[in-house]
């Protein structure tokens, strides 16, 4: 029917937006390749905008996840987290467990790359708590193994930092090497 293909067109734009933000944040040394994969990321999310305008309550969070992916990818570091918050906020007010899962997963790898170690720790155990309570628990596992890797990697080296900064201000050398 008519009304399975909107729905089968809007997840293709939805996840094909996502794929080409990513795509054309990996492909910076490629100039003409990262264009391409922002227009085709530009179109999903005018296709998702039109959709929100006449369906708010089914389309706004996936619009607002896709236009936080453009500006981080286009290195709109605050408005990027701001969409990313609404895009949390939209899914969550109605009902979407599992996109507002993967916006806070999403947004926990935006903050990740941000140097924001502890708010995207935040942001996946979030998003593990609403991905185990959409039934999706091999996700949860693997998600659950980053989430140790990032504690194991980063959490020391912010201990050691905190030690560092903490000697520097108290006027001692740090007992770093």
């Amino acid at each position: 029917t008519w009304a399975n293909l909107l729905v089968a067109h809007s997840f293709h734009a939805f996840y094909l937006g996502l794929i080409s933000f990513w795509v054309a944040r990996v492909s910076r040394d490629e100039q003409q390749q990262q264009q391409q994969w922002l227009e085709s990321g530009k179109r999903s999310k005018l296709a998702l905008k039109k959709w929100a305008e006449s369906s708010q309550w089914t389309f706004e969070n996936k619009w607002y996840l896709l236009e936080a992916e453009e500006l981080y990818s286009n290195n709109d570091f605050d408005a990027a987290k701001t969409y990313y918050e609404k895009a949390i906020a939209a899914a969550k007010s109605h009902k979407f467990v599992h996109e507002e899962a993967l916006a806070c997963e999403l947004a926990g790898y935006f903050h990740l790359e941000q140097g924001e170690t502890k708010k995207a720790t935040e942001l996946f155990l979030l998003a593990l708590e609403k991905y185990n309570e959409w039934g999706a628990f091999e996700k949860c596992n693997s998600l659950f193994k980053f989430v140790e890797g990032i504690r194991t990697l980063y959490l020391p080296m912010t201990r050691a930092r905190a030690e560092l900064e903490e000697n520097v201000n108290n006027g001692m050398e740090s007992s770093l090497p």
